[in-house]
């Protein structure tokens, strides 16, 4: 059963092959036996998993029909989750428990998905390896010496190793998408405001969106179809219809055509990782793609626009960690100075401590406009690259990552070589746009990633490109051997 996609899981249980207490009770198994070596979840909620699976059961027997229900999933652990500890990887929040369910998680629990548990991130999900998480790092499945990727690493090993067959994620400047690529799974991260960021804890709140990870495009597009959707809790949320994902999937492509950036496939793509590439860009050609080259000549400024913005809003928002309301409080205070120092110190890991101050100094009287509104104007120029690219084409194609996954504490100590991790994918967050990322290789025994970006709300094209790719490959069915 764990080898199965959630489509194929979800034609079982309407079938009646095994009951969704089976299922949950064999992927609790197989996190009690193998998530010892991966690190992948930092709770297992086991008991509410089991009367979440007994209720669907039953619910199921009086004729409810859902899709998704009665199939196990897990939730980064950024989303609140009544009930349960939800610790964004943080020593901050090591002891908070959420008294209210993120509206993603809440769609996702009227849709019937029995929650398995929370997985580990990088704190505060600022991180590309999920190194930075409190409770250790994550280690990718195909070899327990390398990374998952972040900050949704603990999500991305938990999918990989069929620990769970789906989990949500969260993407700032590629965190759904460069974990994917390092474990061979699919990942998408929708337009910005697709998907409520309510309930959601913030690292930079322009860039952050929700989304999720899959062994498939078949399996994102149903479960984009239960989380999108407007919220008036969030000021961000779009009130846009939400499509049937699964509509479009199996469109043909002829005429489809893809953009390939001249800035993705020069210095600093790793080769074997550019061969992956080039073998699927001559895949989508014999699916009846059209191909051209295109650029996105702003593209190179995207990490050191980041690094400004996304820290500044850091800053901001982690202001309310402060030991008073909630989260880690210093022990015996001399003041209230001495409270809050002792208390973020006490309470922040170096990366967190790093971009906090990083955020501040942006915003700070004098450097203001030097730096973040500088930031601000070249992050519209990179919006205008992609607006132009998308009047030539439908969809822009290019390499997730610049490489497979590195070795674990390989980068640690070099900050700005993990920040150019993301150097494919954090222009996609700036814009606003919706990727996703899907296996298309091995390299050296490890997996190789491919990033389609779309227009603004054209995640269903998205899939549809994805899903058809999947047909005539099966990179996305490998499982390691664990």
């Amino acid at each position: 059963m764990i080898e199965k996609t959630i489509a194929e899981l979800s034609a079982g249980l309407a079938a009646g092959e095994f009951s969704s207490r089976e299922l949950t009770d064999a992927y609790l198994q197989r996190i009690a036996t193998l998530d010892s070596k991966l690190n992948s979840f930092v709770t297992v909620t086991a008991d509410a998993a089991r009367a979440q699976a007994d209720a669907a059961d039953a619910a199921r027997r009086a004729g409810n029909t859902s899709r998704l229900l009665g199939v196990p999933f897990a939730h980064k652990d950024i989303f609140c989750t009544a009930g349960v500890r939800t610790s964004c990887g943080s020593k901050m929040l090591d002891s908070f428990v959420a008294p209210y369910d993120a509206t993603v998680v809440r769609k996702l629990k009227e849709a019937g998905l029995v929650t398995l548990g929370k997985t580990n991130m990088d704190e505060f999900a600022m991180g590309s390896s999920n190194e930075t998480s409190y409770y250790g790092p994550v280690r990718n499945p195909w070899n327990l010496d390398t990374v998952p990727g972040g900050s949704s690493g603990g999500s991305a090993a938990a999918v990989a190793a069929r620990l769970t067959p789906g989990a949500t994620g969260t993407d700032t400047g590629g965190s759904i998408r460069q974990p994917a690529a390092l474990v061979g799974i699919t990942g998408l991260k929708p337009t910005y405001g697709r998907v409520s960021r309510y309930g959601m804890i913030a690292f930079a709140s322009s860039l952050d969106q929700g989304g999720p990870m899959a062994q498939t495009a078949e399996d994102c597009a149903l479960l984009l179809g239960a989380m999108a959707g407007f919220d008036e809790r969030d000021s961000t949320s779009l009130d846009e219809p939400v499509p049937d994902y699964t509509a479009e999937l199996n469109q043909p492509l002829k005429g489809l055509r893809i953009g390939l950036p001249k800035e993705y496939f020069g210095e600093g793509l790793d080769a074997g990782t550019a061969a992956c590439v080039e073998a699927a860009i001559a895949e989508y050609k014999k699916l009846g793609a059209e191909v051209k080259e295109i650029s996105l000549p702003n593209s190179g400024l995207s990490v050191p626009v980041y690094y400004i913005i996304a820290p500044a809003e850091a800053s901001s928002n982690l202001s309310r960690y402060d030991g008073v309301r909630f989260g880690h409080r210093c022990e015996n205070p001399k003041d209230l100075l001495d409270l809050y120092s002792r208390s973020r110190g006490e309470g922040f890991g170096a990366e967190v401590k790093r971009r906090i101050l990083i955020g501040t100094y942006a915003l700070s009287a004098g450097y203001y406009d030097a730096y973040y509104l500088k930031a601000q104007k070249i992050r519209r120029l990179i919006a205008e690259d992609f607006k132009r690219a998308f009047e030539e084409v439908d969809v822009i194609l290019g390499p997730t990552s610049p490489s497979p996954a590195f070795r674990i504490g390989e980068k640690s100590d070099d900050p700005v070589s993990m920040y150019l991790n993301d150097i494919y994918t954090i222009a996609i967050n700036l814009a606003g746009l919706p990727a996703m990322s899907l296996p298309c290789g091995f390299v050296n025994g490890l997996p190789v990633g491919l990033q389609l970006i779309g227009n603004y709300f054209a995640e269903g094209r998205l899939l549809n490109a994805a899903h058809q790719y999947q047909q005539v490959t099966d990179w996305h069915s490998r499982a390691p051997a664990l």
